[in-house]
């Protein structure tokens, strides 16, 4: 992660950072404003049946870095005990506005679980939502949140970048594919046996949907954040978006941004 932006420290409060960093976005905005959506569409969340079947083939048929015999097949028990169990309940997860929980009911028992001692927390942002202008690329698993790069300082991943406490224990990433984070998920979990982990991801709602039980196979637990504006809720928009196709912009809603930068 870059050094972090002198706003965000012990010394400033958050409200007095946070108005800082909200003061040169709009500065950037006034010399040159990024593409953002003009109106927000009306989209349902999710125009396609039988996603379990679906998401299982979708796995399988593109796993070009062979996650299922590296990582899977090495706890076959485990992970098919983890599966079953998740695929017997009603949801995958339970949900309130855009947060999905999994393995969780609130956001205050998230906050609390991130105190032990043994807990590791995944930042993770989907591609779609950076800017089209963004100096590291979209689709890409790249990100330069540089706060003085005009771009950067009107992008909400630049802002939560510069906010999220630099520590050891917090695993930012940017998230091109599917596989690309349950690879990320699985090489965190052999190299931390030991800890726990908990995510913070943001995802279209089929997404979420789609792959919930594949994170509680994992034994993962979490929120997953819903995005809205142009997102994928056919598997054909999903599979153009895994390969970089993604003429469509999604955002964060403003409450549900303050939502997550509330936990961060």
């Amino acid at each position: 992660m870059h050094e972090k932006l002198k706003i965000w420290n012990s010394s400033t409060s958050w409200q007095d950072a946070e108005a800082l960093w909200e003061k040169g976005a709009q500065e950037a905005c006034e010399k040159k404003s990024i593409k953002r959506l003009s109106t927000l569409p009306f989209m349902p969340g999710i125009a396609e049946k039988h996603l379990l079947f679906k998401s299982l083939l979708y796995l399988i048929k593109h796993d070009t870095h062979s996650l299922f015999p590296r990582y899977v097949f090495k706890h076959p028990f485990k992970y098919a005990a983890r599966w079953l169990f998740s695929l017997a309940k009603k949801k995958s997860h339970t949900r309130e506005g855009d947060f999905f929980f999994y393995n969780l009911r609130s956001v205050e028992d998230f906050q609390k679980e991130l105190l032990a001692q043994d807990a590791l927390l995944v930042v993770g942002f989907s591609y779609c939502h950076k800017p089209f202008e963004c100096p590291s690329g979209r689709f890409t698993d790249h990100c330069q949140h540089d706060a003085e790069h005009p771009v950067c300082r009107q992008c909400f991943i630049g802002k939560a970048m510069h906010a999220l406490p630099q520590k050891e224990y917090y695993f930012p990433l940017f998230i091109p594919t599917v596989h690309y984070i349950g690879e990320k998920m699985f090489e965190l979990s052999e190299r931390f046996p030991r800890k726990k982990i908990f995510f913070l991801i943001t995802a279209c709602e089929m997404t979420l949907e789609m792959f919930g039980s594949w994170g509680n196979m994992l034994g993962l637990r979490g929120i997953g954040v819903r995005l809205d504006g142009r997102i994928c809720n056919t598997m054909k928009a999903f599979e153009l978006s895994e390969r970089g196709i993604k003429p469509g912009l999604t955002v964060v809603l403003e409450p549900t941004q303050k939502r997550m930068l509330d936990i961060i």
